[in-house]
């Protein structure tokens, strides 16, 4: 590079020429302080761009952790309300059980849980939300076992209150249910009842919950009535001296529904009382 630099300035409607000369050291000491202060002014530049958009950045993280944070808050809370629900429900349906005489935890039924995710824990929302999804698939299985136990309490309930039992009118027994010697004719016969001796007009009512099936005369039975009670249990109250239900009247264990009499072939007030199942005969005592 030349020693010297020599600067021609020619100033405009002026014949002076001047001329400026400058030593080759001042010129590189020039362009070297412009290179610099160029390279600094690029790294300034470069350095305030990646401030603005790690900030940027810094800020959309802090906005997603917020955001996390709030929807971990809101999964640990329905996580708790799904384990109370869970306990709850476990608990209700091991009292109903052993009201019905019911295995505890019947199988494939999930037994109560509990427990929320521990402090320090590194359980992700993910696994939070499979948790949940699964206590509430548990929850439903609970509930369809808690409908069947009530459906079959229902039954339990429904077969109870069709079963028939207790004395159908106040007085004593003077013939039993088998075989007998027929007061009319001296053979033995099949007397498919019991005779319950009382006096006209005592309350003869309802052994269990039913429906009227028929009411009318019979020259054997007198005047009777036939209550349906349902799983194929049937009761006939004979020799009746008055009725006071209607076919088709629906009742209820204790109703009254006629008084004792003497009506049909009889040869004294009583009243004669038949169970049958599925149309056969069974001994009424083992229900008294």
């Amino acid at each position: 590079m030349a020693s010297r630099f020599s600067v021609i300035l020619i100033p405009e409607g002026n014949n002076k020429v001047r001329r400026i000369r400058i030593r080759g050291g001042i010129v590189n000491s020039l362009l070297c302080c412009c290179f610099i202060f160029a390279g600094l002014l690029a790294f300034f530049a470069y350095s305030y761009f990646n401030f603005t958009v790690d900030h940027d950045e810094l800020q959309r993280l802090r906005v997603s952790t917020s955001q996390q944070r709030q929807t971990l808050q809101r999964l640990v809370l329905d996580l708790e309300e799904a384990h109370q629900q869970m306990n709850a429900l476990a608990e209700t349906e091991a009292r109903v059980r052993q009201l019905a005489n019911l295995e505890t935890v019947p199988q494939g039924i999930p037994v109560a849980i509990g427990g929320l995710p521990e402090a320090g824990s590194t359980e992700t929302v993910d696994e939070i939300q499979r948790q949940i999804n699964k206590l509430q698939v548990d929850i439903e299985l609970r509930r369809q076992s808690q409908e069947d136990v009530r459906n079959l309490l229902n039954d339990q309930v429904s077969l109870s209150r069709a079963t028939p039992e207790g004395w159908p009118t106040k007085g004593w027994l003077t013939s039993y249910f088998g075989m007998r010697k027929s007061p009319f004719t001296g053979r033995r016969v099949m007397h498919e009842g019991l005779d319950i001796a009382a006096n006209t007009g005592t309350p003869v009512v309802a052994t269990a919950d039913g429906i009227i099936a028929r009411v009318r005369y019979s020259p054997d039975y007198g005047k009777m009535v036939v209550i349906d009670h349902g799983y194929g249990y049937r009761t006939i109250f004979g020799h009746n001296s008055k009725i006071l239900v209607k076919a088709g009247q629906r009742i209820k264990r204790g109703d009254l529904v006629a008084k004792v009499g003497n009506t049909g072939r009889s040869t004294g007030s009583h009243l004669h009382y038949e169970l049958r199942l599925n149309g056969v005969p069974i001994d009424p005592r083992k229900t008294l």
